[in-house]
């Protein structure tokens, strides 16, 4: 299976929101394919479908378990909070304290079209909102301090 290149902060693409999909066909599952293969590769533990330039709503979560390939994910419900330092493979060697839900639960289709609802909680809670933010165009970089935001782009001249 081919690997495909991560697009790094800048591109357009990461900040477009995502197409629903309408079907999951043999395209979409050889899409899924590549997606988890590329996050293998990069030693991800998520990977949005935009970041490897497909705009559709798609999303592949392994935090050493288990592999979950979605398509439309939807959060129906958030709950607690916790904080914790996160990282993307589309902005390198930047971390950002994010402050996100403990637990969520969350509803599209798996990878055969099958309508899926599942809880998460903690870290997988954690990579499957950060995955869902990216299909609304969000990355990490959004939720610095106005600071924080100024520092990053002054390091982003020096590059």
């Amino acid at each position: 299976m081919p690997v495909y290149e991560i697009r790094k902060y800048g591109d357009p693409i990461l900040r477009r929101k995502s197409q629903r999909l309408e079907r999951i066909g043999p395209q979409e599952q050889k899409i899924f394919s590549i997606m988890a293969e590329t996050m293998y590769k990069a030693r991800g533990i998520g990977l949005a479908a935009p970041q490897i330039g497909i705009e559709r709503q798609m999303i592949v979560v392994d935090i050493g378990n288990r592999l979950i390939k979605l398509a439309n994910p939807l959060i129906l419900a958030k709950e607690g909070e916790s904080f914790l330092e996160e990282g993307c493979l589309s902005v390198p060697q930047v971390t950002v304290g994010i402050k996100r839900a403990k637990k969520v639960w969350v509803k599209g289709w798996d990878e055969r079209e099958k309508e899926i609802e599942m809880e998460a909680e903690d870290l997988l809670a954690r990579v499957i909102l950060h995955e869902v933010d990216h299909l609304q165009g969000i990355l990490i970089v959004d939720y610095f301090s106005p600071r924080d935001k100024e520092n990053f782009k002054k390091e982003l001249r020096k590059r």
